[in-house]
């Protein structure tokens, strides 16, 4: 099934837009399309932008690992350099502390409707993949290299089954949700 899925694009892109829609009514649904939610977040007054990041975090770590251990999915790491980190996060901190919204609450917020997603957010995407697109082929031939760690994941650095990180790593999230959910942030 999957493979016959893969093969055609057309299928691809519709369940791709279809998947982008429950994403951002899910998103709209949590409450993290709201300004005032994401500044509460940075001012540590309001947790509810990690609670639903880390229970992603959790519910994608679980189901990726495993489809991948029953053979339905296959993983395909990017390569990642300390460079191409730095230059991302230069660039999604400058859009995110001008605007407050990340490209994904961008998205659900100017599907409900927020003037100011709409008008800052979209012109700020552009501008800003603009800038990286024109000064990409410098960036490739210097900074994005710099640092570079290929296709890094921690059970290959630590040569174990995926399961012996997976199972720690989602016990250790949850059990700081708990926390979370229990001191009522």
């Amino acid at each position: 099934m999957f493979r016959t899925l893969h093969s055609k694009d057309g299928v691809q892109l519709v369940l791709g837009l279809l998947m982008g829609v429950v994403f951002g009514f899910l998103l709209q649904k949590g409450g993290v399309t709201k300004y005032d939610v994401i500044i509460g977040q940075l001012l540590l007054t309001d947790f509810t932008v990690i609670k639903i990041m880390l229970s992603a975090v959790v519910t994608g770590m679980i189901g990726i690992h495993a489809l991948k251990s029953v053979g339905l999915a296959q993983l395909h790491p990017k390569p990642g350099s300390l460079g191409a980190s730095v230059i991302g996060g230069l660039i999604f901190g400058v859009g995110f502390g001008t605007l407050g919204y990340c490209p994904g609450t961008l998205a659900g917020a100017v599907g409900q409707g927020y003037l100011s997603a709409l008008v800052g957010g979209i012109i700020g995407i552009l501008i800003g993949a603009g800038f990286f697109a024109a000064l990409y082929p410098k960036l490739d031939a210097g900074i994005l290299h710099k640092g570079d760690f290929g296709e890094l994941t921690f059970p290959r650095v630590l040569k174990v089954n995926q399961w012996t990180v997976v199972i720690p790593a989602v016990s250790v999230l949850v059990g700081f949700l708990l926390l979370l959910e229990k001191a009522g942030l």
